[in-house]
């Protein structure tokens, strides 16, 4: 237990001497390092998730998230171990909120990051399934443009093969109505389009001759239209439009498997959404909730320092600081009264130096004189 509540002092960044003399605040400082030691750890699991989710598939993708992981966590662990130490409690609330607001400004962009990742992999069920329909709904209108498009390039085919079909088909309905005319004709009833005589006289030969040229050219029209559709079906088998098929459910869950970030996301983005239209609330507001959760974890350490109250531990700290502050401010001052003391002396020599360096120079010339 003394070697953990050490390590929670560390981690609080206290003096551990200082503290040793207010045992009433031993247990204060452990549970504010024990908070900024979770917190560090809790980000370091959050980012290292975070980039696996990224480098999902690569053989790597481990080794990348638990390097980056524990590089991430001990960032924010050390920040937070800065911002905590750094608070001044003697200070008004005012400054000391100025001082925290860079690393709160930061929970809460960490916090909103971080949380996307976890999100994905609460609502991974729901996610999966949406995907489902949003790929199947993709491939049906990938499918219907490239057909569209086909057809837009061949339309003058098409043209040609509905005025073939429309014509078939006319041809088609005067056949029937034909061939019921020549039975009305061969049974003896009377219409307007028949004689009303009984048997196979002059004029349902005539009509059953009629009747058989209609159903050659039918025939014609059939294999002409049955060779129309066989060339666009070539060109389409060529142009590669049967590859595009409707995915299987094999194919769909490997398709949602290797989803990327911006598919997960967007759908996370658009779970609340029915198929129907309406919204579903509790859903949306379950992902806002868990970001500020998050979020609020993020700011827990500044958040404890700021809520605890001003201890001796504080004011004993803030004397040794004033006591150091003085003592350099002392030592700087001697420094400079030796340093003001040493420049003249030194002006002084140079000063004699220059004159005998003169006075040398001046008997050496009359000498020479």
């Amino acid at each position: 237990m003394s070697m953990l509540q050490n390590f929670f002092w560390w981690c609080a960044g206290v003096h551990k001497e200082t503290l040793s003399k207010f045992p009433e605040e031993h247990s204060k400082y452990v549970s504010i390092g024990a908070t900024i030691f979770f917190t560090g750890l809790f980000a370091s699991l959050a980012g290292g998730y975070a980039l696996y989710f990224v480098f999902s598939g690569s053989p790597f993708a481990f080794l990348y998230a638990s390097v980056f992981g524990i590089i991430w966590g001990l960032a924010i662990f050390n920040l937070d171990r800065y911002i905590v130490l750094s608070l001044d409690k003697s200070s008004a609330l005012s400054k000391q909120l100025l001082q925290a607001l860079p690393r709160i400004l930061l929970a809460i962009l960490i916090g909103i990051v971080i949380s996307r990742p976890l999100e994905l992999k609460i609502f991974d069920k729901e996610i999966k399934e949406h995907l489902r329909v949003e790929y199947l709904k993709q491939q049906q209108a990938r499918i219907d443009t490239l057909n569209h498009t086909f057809e837009h390039k061949y339309q003058v085919e098409y043209g040609q093969l509905l005025r073939l079909k429309s014509q078939a088909d006319s041809l088609e309905s005067t056949i029937k109505t034909s061939r019921q005319q020549l039975n009305h004709e061969i049974f003896g009833t009377k219409t307007a389009e028949t004689s009303g005589v009984l048997g196979y006289g002059p004029y349902a030969k005539r009509k059953e001759e009629s009747l058989q040229k209609e159903e050659v050219f039918l025939d014609t029209l059939r294999n002409r239209i049955q060779q129309k559709e066989s060339q666009l079906l070539v060109r389409k088998e060529k142009e590669g439009l049967f590859d595009q098929k409707i995915l299987s459910n094999t194919s769909l869950d490997s398709a949602i498997n290797i989803a990327g970030f911006a598919d997960r996301n967007a759908a996370l983005a658009n779970l609340h959404k029915k198929p129907d239209g309406t919204e579903d609330s509790s859903t949306k507001y379950a992902v806002i909730f868990i970001a500020l959760l998050f979020v609020f974890f993020e700011c827990l350490p500044v958040f404890v320092k700021l809520m605890s109250a001003k201890d001796p531990y504080d004011m004993a700290i803030r004397s040794q600081r004033t006591i150091h502050q003085l003592e350099s401010t002392s030592n700087v001052d001697i420094e400079k009264n030796a340093l003001n003391q040493l420049i003249p002396q030194r002006t002084d020599i140079a000063i004699q130096r220059r004159m005998d360096k003169l006075s040398e120079n001046y008997e050496k010339s009359k000498n020479r004189r």
